[in-house]
């Protein structure tokens, strides 16, 4: 049987070497398109969503669609938000694009990967909103081949005692302030040496943000979990979408109490405030306007 033909185009925006390709797609739904034309594009979206960044925007027309409760009221929306959850797709568009009614999506299979979005006046003779957005990639970071003391592996013990050892009376005895510290830096660095190891300093080893917490990292491992044991066959689908599910709910709460938490105590706690915008506009490497 051929396949349903459908409104639809895709692109692959090759990456730098390392960091992976991005799928753009563009697709226009029309109002009354039949149950096999959307099974179509559900297989198109399928597809497309398994691989590593995924962009996929236009105008669905699915009006009766609720996506702060997750909600619809006609059969054809509700296989659509079917086709979302299966896919493990993220939503962006928070504002109505046309009369109203939020027709037009950014749909994404990864969760930063779609930022800066406004919408604008209409174009033309369109009665749609224009949508502008940047799809951000994380810039590679640079291995660094730095050596950093390894606190935790150092022998605490035997560093006091070579530092108790010394007679501190007769090696500073009639030296000035600068001859005194070069002597004792000198005996606290051959102490450091014996006693702290040394480690090289991995780029990976980044602080974790300021909402995971003990609650949203257990989710997290959950999610790792349950994927491997779907992988394996020892964990069913529904299970796995579920645990999913609830892994992102939680990462979103957690995001949403520690920005309110901010905003509230920005007056007297902006250290804080600016300091988690400030990680929130790292360098990133621009797809581009779109």
């Amino acid at each position: 049987m051929e396949e349903e033909p459908t409104e639809r185009l895709w692109v692959r925006i090759k990456g730098r070497a390392g960091a992976g390709d991005i799928i753009v797609g563009v697709c226009y739904r029309p109002p009354d398109q039949g149950d096999r034309a959307d099974e179509a594009l559900y297989r198109q979206i399928g597809a497309a969503s398994c691989s590593q960044a995924l962009v996929l925007m236009g105008d669905f027309n699915h009006p009766d669609i609720c996506w702060r409760d997750n909600t619809a009221e006609r059969k054809q929306s509700r296989k659509f938000l079917e086709c979302v959850d299966d896919n493990f797709l993220l939503q962006v568009i928070e504002e109505p694009t046309r009369r109203g009614v939020m027709l037009d999506l950014i749909l994404t299979n990864k969760e930063g990967l779609v930022g800066d979005i406004k919408l604008k006046g209409s174009l033309g003779c369109s009665d749609h909103k224009m949508v502008e957005f940047r799809i951000l990639r994380a810039a590679r970071r640079a291995h660094s081949k730095l050596a950093t003391l390894d606190f935790r592996r150092a022998d605490s013990g035997l560093f006091r005692d070579l530092l108790g050892r010394i007679p501190w009376d007769k090696a500073l005895e009639g030296r000035g302030a600068q001859d005194s510290w070069l002597i004792f830096k000198g005996h606290l660095l051959q102490a450091q040496e014996r006693c702290i190891p040394t480690k090289k300093k991995s780029s990976n080893s980044t602080k974790r943000p300021p909402w995971m917490n003990k609650e949203v990292l257990g989710k997290v491992k959950q999610k790792k979990e349950a994927y491997r044991g779907w992988k394996q066959g020892q964990v069913a689908w529904e299970e796995y979408r579920e645990t999913v599910q609830a892994a992102r709910d939680q990462v979103r709460k957690a995001k949403a109490l520690i920005e309110l938490n901010l905003a509230r105590d920005v007056k007297d706690n902006k250290k804080s405030f600016y300091r988690y915008v400030s990680d929130k506009r790292r360098t990133r490497e621009n797809v581009g306007l779109l």
